[in-house]
């Protein structure tokens, strides 16, 4: 049981179950809008995600990155240079017009990660600013790239669901904001740190009927995604006023990590039977 617990952790800690709610969105996308799949795309994203948050959580310093000491932090570093090599593998497959398009994102976790300001070490350090960033990223990613891999136009519709997958990671980053409330440096100027974590639930709560609304702004709603989506829209809605400050040990990062896995299992069996 000790070494399932330790494997667990790793799991967690190695970024592995964000990388498959990245891999689960892009899908979501795919299925949604019944694209072209571009899989090299997709596992491109789950081990690019692998290498960016291990490099953002582990250390934005060269030094820290790549001399470590301490054994459980280098076989993270393995598993992140692993998944470098097979991300370079999927690129090779990946056409010029995505290029340009994860160019764009990558230079926006860089900002995110590397000092760019005069005493400022870096965007991630800007009050209020990390969550944005991130939840751009992420809509970017799973949205808007997959379209442009499937050889389609960015239409109306593919809009919308960016902003609305937008204000769906801006949701989820809501329980990390508060489950970090203790640590979090002062300078930071988060959500909980300006508002309260009962303000900042409700602000979560409003991004949840922000999420839903969205939904009939598109010009074609299927009833399967309208389904999954109002699914979502409640559960997320329970999900936001169900934890504080005092979170349990796996409640952000496992269960709230893995709703866009869950996301994509709604969608994949509503389809099968609608």
């Amino acid at each position: 049981m000790e070494k399932l617990q330790r494997l667990f952790n790793f799991y967690i800690n190695a970024s592995i179950h964000v990388a498959f709610g990245v891999f689960a969105l892009t899908h979501v996308t795919i299925k949604t809008f019944s694209i072209q799949r571009d899989e090299h795309l997709a596992w491109f994203l789950f081990f690019g995600t692998i290498v960016c948050y291990n490099f953002i959580k582990y250390g934005v310093e060269a030094e820290k990155y790549f001399i470590v000491a301490n054994p459980y932090q280098k076989n993270i570093q393995i598993v992140s240079f692993i998944s470098f090599i097979l991300g370079c593998y999927h690129a090779y497959f990946i056409r010029v017009e995505v290029w340009l398009g994860i160019m764009a994102l990558v230079f926006l976790t860089g900002l995110y990660a590397i000092p760019v300001l005069p005493n400022t070490k870096n965007l991630r350090s800007l009050g209020g600013l990390k969550i944005f960033i991130v939840a751009l990223v992420w809509a970017g990613a799973t949205v808007i790239l997959p379209v442009l891999g499937s050889f389609k136009i960015l239409f109306w519709d593919i809009w919308v669901e960016a902003v609305q997958r937008f204000f769906f990671v801006l949701l989820l980053l809501i329980p990390f904001e508060i489950r970090d409330l203790k640590y979090d440096n002062p300078e930071l100027r988060t959500l909980p740190q300006r508002f309260g974590v009962r303000a900042t639930q409700l602000i979560g709560a409003l991004l949840a009927f922000l999420f839903y609304l969205v939904t009939f702004l598109k010009d074609s709603l299927s009833g399967p995604e309208l389904i999954v989506k109002t699914i979502l829209f409640l559960g997320l809605l329970v999900m936001m006023f169900s934890f504080g400050k005092n979170q349990k040990k796996y409640f952000a990062s496992f269960w709230v990590e893995g709703i866009p896995v869950v996301w994509y299992v709604l969608l994949v069996l509503c389809l099968k039977w609608y």
